[in-house]
């Protein structure tokens, strides 16, 4: 069992034992990714990073909710992240992104 295997598990189990898989539509779930997004970047708004414990707490919500999201839509969360590099790859070549921060239609 991989770990990504195992923290799905453990986050099916919590959701179950609460009887909230009822809430868990992919819309609902897309929304909660946004929502702790803008939780985490609130930790940045003014300035320098001042409490650490939050900012992973906030890590740890968006990466739950975007695990549970690939997970209803029966995606595995390895294998679409490695599909994503491959594109990103072609997108951003060596030769032409290194030290380069424009977007891949700017290169």
């Amino acid at each position: 069992m991989t770990n990504s295997d195992k923290i799905l598990k453990e986050i099916k189990t919590f959701v179950s034992e609460r009887d909230w898989d009822q809430f868990h539509t992919p819309e609902n779930l897309a929304k909660s990714i946004v929502i702790e997004s803008a939780e985490l970047l609130e930790h940045f708004q003014w300035g320098s990073v001042q409490n650490p414990e939050g900012i992973k707490e906030e890590i740890a919500d968006v990466l739950i909710y975007s695990f549970m999201l690939a997970d209803k839509l029966d995606f595995d969360v390895y294998e679409i992240m490695l599909e994503k590099l491959e594109i990103n790859k072609k997108k951003y070549p060596i030769e032409k992104a290194t030290g380069n921060c424009k977007k891949y239609t700017e290169l």
